[in-house]
């Protein structure tokens, strides 16, 4: 089976642990598309980090191999490449980190470029925490398998969505979650 997995959440939220974590557990995700990885190893170059990460998706694509992508789900890239995909016959799987505030993203980022990581503009992190939910509708109606994590210590399985619904599991019930299933109704 031909699968196309999304790590998707916003900046700072623990996108690329997740993914080693799944890295370690799943034998499945096939090429794995990180575009920040690729920027660093072009030495920061945004643009040209970006252009690489598009072009292994589109061959992965192409040649109809299992591929996972980590995104914020801004812009229209995501989406459309979930539709192409399912029109190609990939499942497609959505994991998605969720995170309170804002301020929560801007604090991790900073944590990650005290430690030599990357940083984000803040007008980028706040315009895309503001339509986080909104960029998390668009790609679901795509998705075969969605679950979503909070990562406030550790990434604990909050929810599924399934039947056009997300359903709760176990007894946390983080304030972005009950955010986003409003959004979602």
């Amino acid at each position: 089976m031909k699968i196309f997995t999304i790590i998707g959440g916003v900046n700072g939220c623990g996108k690329s642990s997740l993914t080693g974590s799944l890295k370690a557990e799943r034998t499945d995700l096939g090429i794995i598309v990180d575009p920040d990885k690729l920027t660093a190893e072009l030495g920061g170059d945004e643009y040209e980090g970006g252009k690489l990460a598009v072009d292994k998706l589109e061959k992965a694509l192409a040649n109809g191999v299992s591929f996972t992508q980590e995104t914020t789900l801004s812009g229209g890239y995501a989406r459309k490449l979930a539709r192409r995909a399912k029109e190609a016959g990939y499942y497609i799987r959505l994991y998605y980190v969720g995170l309170d505030t804002v301020q929560e993203s801007l604090q991790r980022i900073q944590n990650r470029v005290r430690k030599g990581g990357h940083d984000i503009p803040r007008q980028d992190v706040e315009s895309r925490f503001s339509h986080r939910f909104a960029d998390v509708a668009k790609v679901l109606p795509y998705c075969d398998e969605a679950r979503f994590f909070d990562n406030d210590n550790g990434f604990e399985l909050v929810a599924e969505y399934r039947n056009g619904e997300i359903l709760p599991i176990g007894h946390s019930r983080p304030e972005w979650l009950i955010q986003l299933m409003k959004e979602i109704k």
